[in-house]
């Protein structure tokens, strides 16, 4: 095992060093005026804007923005859960026996469904279908339901046997064994990273605005269009507030399932 981590080491290593040597490091780092920039942009966040018109367009692209997260992460849940029950293979009994062509077209699934990133599907279908919520709703479901799905199933794999054996001993189905067995097990782990996973879609709503589907990041990329640095950190530091409040609302939910 200290072998294998060592080639790893050496491995990730390598990997890095290539990476530095692929960068036209002779182009220079920042260009010309630059530090002048970066100074004016880092001084803009200790005066943002709080104009009563400022604070009004953070409402209406905070509420779109959530809308699109929250939409795409539901639509994600009701592909990726069920998804992520069958890739788990848990249903097919404690050997895995059984339908493993099943399991492995729906793994095959999942990976293809979070190998294009969220802004990839934003661009395609505001292609196919304009410039329209749905674009924004599917564009985080797609990938988000082969996350989900993923890290679903391998929750469900890694619940302890001993406690199954139990169910199954009186007479439990696999089905019976995975509802009053794995899924109260996990029930935890499964809110904590869906709660992550809804941080993710804000930040990703966000960005999915810059293709012009509205919400914050429009806001944010028409203010530095108009080089309004003050204006474009008070919508920034508004997502931030965003993802703070989905945390804390993750810590009380998991409290309470918990005790």
């Amino acid at each position: 095992m200290f072998e294998g981590r060592r080639a790893l080491t050496f491995v990730l290593l390598g990997a890095f060093i290539w990476s530095l040597l692929n960068i036209e490091w002779s182009d220079g780092v920042l260009h010309a005026g630059g530090l002048a920039a970066a100074g004016e942009i880092g001084g803009s966040l200790f005066r943002p804007e709080l104009s009563l018109d400022v604070l009004g367009d953070i409402v209406e692209g905070a509420g779109r923005t959530v809308a699109y997260a929250v939409t795409g992460l539901s639509l994600a849940l009701v592909i990726g859960f069920p998804l992520g029950v069958i890739a788990s293979g848990v249903l097919n009994g404690p050997k895995g026996g059984g339908r493993w062509s099943m399991v492995g077209s729906v793994r095959f699934a999942l990976a293809a469904f979070r190998s294009v990133h969220e802004l990839v599907w934003a661009w395609l279908f505001v292609a196919a279908v304009g410039l329209s919520p749905i674009a924004a709703v599917l564009a985080l479901a797609i990938p988000y339901s082969g996350i989900l799905g993923r890290i679903y199933a391998e929750l469900f794999q890694d619940v302890p046997e001993a406690p199954l054996t139990a169910l199954r001993s009186a007479g439990a189905s696999e089905w019976r064994v995975f509802w009053y067995g794995r899924l109260p097990m996990v029930m935890s782990e499964l809110l904590g990273y869906t709660f992550y996973r809804l941080e993710c879609g804000i930040r990703s709503a966000t960005v999915l605005s810059f293709v012009g589907l509205g919400g914050l990041g429009f806001k944010i990329q028409t203010a530095l269009d108009d080089l309004d640095y003050a204006r474009a950190w008070t919508f920034i530091l508004a997502v931030v507030v965003m993802i703070l409040v989905v945390d804390w609302w993750s810590s009380v939910v998991r409290r309470r399932v918990q005790g």
